[in-house]
């Protein structure tokens, strides 16, 4: 039965990372790759490489040292959009049809660091984001139609997400409005979170460690859920394996997140 292989990444600047990229496709070879904060305008992305590595097919919305979002696909691609969320023009979201899916990747507003809206506008915008992308996500899984949703979505829902639960509550990322919403965002589309299908509590699952870590990272491990990849509950029935590529973390000039990889048995 054939199989498809996605996977989700913030490369934190995707022409800086271009070889750590050439890598993990190199070892890994999902049939689809989703990256977050490419970091680069459209007409700037790295195509050649992905070309070259087998990845003909590209869907990038970019723009320049700002955020941006791709999927790139060794299958092509029957279609592609975008959602502009809160009227912004941010390169947060791109979507794309293939083998009869709809896959996005989506990168939700960090938030900045102190959690309280009235004083800090980052975190308006995230909660007003995550208000839309209710709404909005709601819409785009009504129906049969198989969904999968991947991307940095910069909240680490539940308590096994991060590496203190009580002592990051206060701490953007983990505060609860941050994880109810979110929550209910994935309640309310019927869309699966698939990884902790796999790792369900109590086992601790991460997928960022600060660079503030520096080399240590791995030993101290204070890291926090914040990738995911959701799917519509026909597709997690075929749900085969997931998986953190954490080694892709410790490479040289490495991204702060590691890439999380989901694999699905085609109908």
């Amino acid at each position: 039965m054939p199989t498809l292989t996605i996977a989700s990444w913030n490369i934190n600047s995707v022409r800086l990372r271009a070889e750590q990229v050439a890598a993990f496709l190199d070892g890994w070879r999902p049939d689809v790759l989703c990256l977050q904060e490419i970091r680069c305008h459209t007409n700037r992305f790295p195509t050649e490489t992905f070309k070259r590595l087998g990845y003909a097919h590209l869907a990038v919305y970019g723009r320049k040292a700002h955020h941006g979002v791709a999927i790139a696909s060794r299958l092509p691609i029957e279609h592609s959009e975008c959602h502009r969320f809160c009227g912004l023009n941010d390169a947060r979201h791109v979507m794309t049809e293939i083998a009869g899916v709809r896959i996005h990747s989506l990168y939700v507003p960090a938030g900045g660091d102190e959690p309280d809206p009235s004083v800090n506008p980052k975190f308006a915008h995230k909660l007003a984001f995550l208000e839309e992308m209710r709404t909005w996500l709601k819409r785009e899984a009504a129906g049969d139609r198989p969904v999968i949703l991947t991307g940095d979505l910069n909240v680490a829902p539940l308590p096994e997400d991060v590496w203190d639960h009580r002592r990051l509550l206060r701490v953007v990322t983990h505060t609860p409005v941050e994880t109810e919403a979110l929550e209910r965002i994935r309640r309310e589309s019927g869309l699966i979170d698939v990884v902790r299908e796999r790792m369900p509590p109590p086992v601790k699952v991460f997928t960022w460690w600060s660079y503030r870590g520096g080399e240590n990272w791995e030993a101290l491990n204070k890291g926090r859920r914040l990738d995911h990849v959701w799917a519509s509950p026909a597709l997690a029935a075929r749900l085969d394996d997931v998986a953190i590529a954490k080694e892709a973390r410790g490479w040289p000039r490495p991204s702060d997140h590691a890439p999380v990889l989901a694999r699905f048995r085609l109908a």
